[in-house]
């Protein structure tokens, strides 16, 4: 009886850490390594449970690469001013924010600029941009 209440008790406290994981900034991303992506919209997925933007960057040398950065649930960037169509394709952007821990061409983006110089905040909260 003891081992069945032990394997029901590991198996409820196990279950709901990877959702804390999931929306764990620090799980992800890494605050000593702020960034700055200037681009071209390639695309922009308005999806739950994080937006991402695709952002076309060209190096020194002239070759592209693309950065993928995450932002704010579709819910709390619509209430700050966001919609589906706030970035195009081919619309000139400038993300900051956090690079993903991975060192891949991934980051968090805290403030996206328009091509038209308006300053969004893209966080899903403001802990991530003052922390």
């Amino acid at each position: 009886m003891k081992t069945k209440l032990a394997l029901l008790l590991a198996v409820l406290f196990a279950v709901p850490l990877p959702v804390l994981a999931h929306h764990s900034f620090a799980a992800e991303f890494d605050r000593g390594k702020p960034v700055k992506v200037e681009g071209t919209v390639a695309k922009q997925q308005w999806t739950n449970p994080h937006i991402w933007i695709y952002v076309d960057v060209k190096n020194q040398n002239g070759t592209l690469t693309q950065w993928q950065c995450e932002g704010g649930s579709p819910n709390t960037l619509s209430r700050q001013g966001w919609s589906k169509t706030t970035l195009k394709p081919g619309d000139r952007v400038t993300i900051e924010g956090f690079r993903a821990k991975d060192g891949t061409n991934t980051c968090n983006a805290n403030v996206v600029r328009t091509p038209e110089g308006k300053r969004l905040f893209a966080a899903s909260s403001a802990s991530d941009v003052n922390q």
